[in-house]
């Protein structure tokens, strides 16, 4: 019989420990995935406009096109998703994907680029894909496209609107293939 009772405490102790070690399994795999969100970011959404301020205070400047620019506060507003077009090589057609921000100065600058973004994305999508894949493969390809887009984006804003709206188009991810 006392050969029995040491049987069934046994087998008692040995369904707790196996019960513990679930239990700090998945306490371990608990704590593991909230400090994955917490160092992830969670699910919040990106945010589509940043702000910098500058002095207000200041003078106005006159930019390099001799038109006055608004000093003030300034706006990132960014293109709903990314460019992707394919551009012709030497040897082979190339793919490229652009992500884009827009700098405009003020609020009112901002809600009128946001209104208009068909109107810029079509301007500049029309830049892109007169691009070919020798000159963007080059910083000043580069440099050259976010111009000529810069120009473009300003004159058809100038048309709709009346001024230039769009202080600089930064190209905020560029990927070619």
């Amino acid at each position: 019989m006392a050969a029995e009772e040491l049987q069934v405490e046994e087998e008692e102790s040995g369904g707790k420990s196996k019960m513990l070690i679930i239990i700090a399994a998945v306490a371990v795999l608990a704590i593991g995935g909230g400090a994955a969100m917490f160092l992830m970011g969670g699910d919040e959404p990106a945010a589509e406009t940043e702000e910098l301020t500058l002095d207000e205070a200041a003078p106005q400047e006159e930019s390099s096109s001799g038109a006055k620019a608004e000093l003030g506060t300034a706006l990132y507003v960014a293109m709903p998703r990314p460019f992707v077009f394919n551009v012709p090589g030497a040897s082979r057609d190339r793919l490229v994907q652009i992500k884009v921000q827009l700098l405009v100065r003020g609020s009112t600058n901002e809600e009128t680029a946001k209104k208009h973004i068909p109107l810029i994305e079509g301007g500049l999508l029309r830049v892109f894909s007169s691009a070919n894949a020798e000159d963007l493969a080059t910083v000043q390809g580069k440099e050259a496209l976010k111009t000529l887009s810069l120009t473009t984006v300003q004159d058809e804003l100038t048309n709709i609107v009346g001024n230039k709206v769009i202080e600089n188009v930064l190209f905020t991810g560029f990927v070619m293939q």
